[in-house]
């Protein structure tokens, strides 16, 4: 889980600092899948009763936002490229 939390971040300043629209879609969609990463072992620890869920339900909220908000951003920068 720190590992995927921590690479959302790290992946996320990558994305920021791309040479192009192609290479900040590119590493846009690594920030998906870790982000989605971290959201699972978040549900994950919460299915295996690890930890209760009233702890990470604000948590999971926002990373489930960030994961769409992450989406609309690809989706937006494609929508430019094919212009």
């Amino acid at each position: 889980m720190l590992r995927s939390a921590t690479s959302v971040a790290a992946n996320y300043r990558a994305a920021c600092r791309a040479k192009s629209t192609v290479d900040f879609i590119s590493k846009m969609g690594t920030v998906e899948e870790e982000a989605d990463e971290s959201l699972f072992w978040m549900e994950l620890l919460v299915e295996a009763g690890i930890v209760r869920p009233e702890r990470l339900e604000r948590l999971l909220e926002e990373a489930d936002e960030f994961v769409a908000i992450t989406v609309a951003s690809i989706n937006t920068a494609k929508r430019r490229k094919s212009r």
